[in-house]
Formats: C-alpha cells, sequence, structure tokens
C-alpha cells in the first residue's frame, strides 16, 4: 500500500443522507465511512470545521468574560454622573430580549427546514432572523441615543465607558452575523445543500445561538444588576 492510499482523507459526509438532524453525525457513521489508519481514520470535514468552530467561540468566550469582569467591577464608577437605575429602560430591553430570542427560534426552523431540503424554508427562515436581528440593532441604537442625549456617552465615567464597550461589542458581533446572513441565503440559493454550504449553516447556527446566550448574560449583568443596584 502506498503513502498516498494510507493517508487517503476521509470522503465527503453528508449527514443528511445518513438520516441524521442538522447535527454532526454519529462516531459510528463517521467510522464507516473514514479511511486511512486507525480504527476510523482522518476526521471529516464536517467533525473538523465544527471543532475549529467552537474553538472559534471559545475565543469569543474568553473575549467576552473580559468586559464582564470590567463592568462587574467598574458598576459603581460612575464619577457623580447617571447610574444604571437613571438610565436603563427595561422595557426598551426586555423587548430587545424577546426580539434576540425570537430571532433564534426562527434561526433553528431554518435548520429543520435545511434538514428536509427545503429552499422555501430556509430561506424563509433565514429572512425573518435577519429581520429581527435588524429590529434589534435599531432598538439598540436608539436606546444608545437616548443615553447620548442624556449626555450619558462612553467618556462620561467607567461604568458608562464599560457599558458601551461590552454592549457595542455584542452589537457588532450581530451586525456581523446579519452580514454572514446574508451570505449564506445568496449561497443557499446559487448553490443548494452541498457539504460545504451545509457545514457553514451548521457555523451560522452555532454562532447565531451564541449570541443569543451572551445577550442574557448581559440583559443580567447590564441592565437587571444596573437597575437594582
Amino acid at each position: 500500500m502506498s503513502t498516498a492510499e494510507t493517508f487517503s482523507p476521509a470522503p465527503e459526509i453528508d449527514p443528511y443522507k445518513l438520516g441524521r438532524s442538522h447535527l454532526a453525525p454519529s462516531e459510528a457513521e463517521i467510522a464507516a465511512h473514514a479511511t486511512g489508519r486507525g480504527e476510523g481514520g482522518p476526521a471529516s470535514k464536517w467533525v473538523i470545521v465544527g471543532y475549529g468552530f467552537w474553538l472559534f467561540l471559545v475565543s469569543d468566550v474568553i473575549l467576552f468574560s473580559a468586559f464582564f469582569a470590567a463592568q462587574a467591577v467598574l458598576q459603581t464608577a460612575t464619577a457623580g454622573g447617571p447610574t444604571g437605575r437613571e438610565l436603563f429602560d427595561l422595557r426598551s430591553v426586555a423587548v430587545q430580549t424577546g426580539v434576540l430570542l425570537a430571532s433564534s427560534f426562527t434561526c433553528g426552523m431554518a435548520a429543520v427546514a435545511t434538514d428536509a431540503r427545503s429552499q422555501l424554508g430556509t430561506q424563509l427562515g433565514l429572512l425573518i432572523t435577519g429581520l429581527l436581528g435588524l429590529a434589534f440593532l435599531a432598538l439598540e441604537a436608539k436606546d444608545f441615543a437616548a443615553m447620548f442625549a442624556a449626555g450619558a456617552g462612553p467618556q462620561r465615567s467607567a461604568f458608562l465607558s464599560s457599558t458601551f464597550a461590552l454592549v457595542g461589542c455584542h452589537g457588532l458581533h450581530v451586525s456581523a452575523g446579519l452580514l454572514w446572513l446574508g451570505t449564506m441565503m445568496a449561497q443557499v440559493l446559487v448553490k443548494g445543500f452541498r457539504p460545504n454550504i451545509l457545514r457553514r449553516l451548521l457555523c451560522f447556527n452555532l454562532f447565531w445561538h451564541f449570541l443569543d446566550l451572551i445577550w442574557v448574560a448581559l440583559f443580567t449583568v447590564v441592565y437587571l444588576v444596573g437597575v437594582l443596584r
């Protein structure tokens, strides 16, 4: 057996053809389709891409952890300026939370449609997800504008600097996710449900749900604690 044959890469695995959902195939299914040395051979691209993207999300968790730590330390560093109790409108933030959680649901429904190979369902689910994401950003921008109008910009105090940095960082992630979502809609429309497109959709779903989890923590640490302190 030649070296090239020994280390031949694993073939593309489409989990939908294996009767699976949009999640990665099981170890038994991977082993049955892999080639090369070892019991299962080299990992498939599906596993490699998924693992690599989880590492990216872990790095993002570390980034947000630093911002959350700064926010916790600087909650009372208002320098005589307005506090969270005076600035934050929990009704507006609650609406933002509901909109973003709803977008997570529609993103999941798009994944279900992808599982069924429904072009219409996938596009509709992603479109609604994008519209809800835009609504979330618009509401967040409105709150930021009100804070600036009240003279409570990030330069006013360390508390506001950390608040704008944390909330703004999340908003930038949502903006990047919307650009990614639009790209995926175009790729699904033009290229269909190819294995590489399915892997990208998996990564996008992980990213979008991750942003929802970060927002729940942000809502608790920044807004609830800020109002109740």
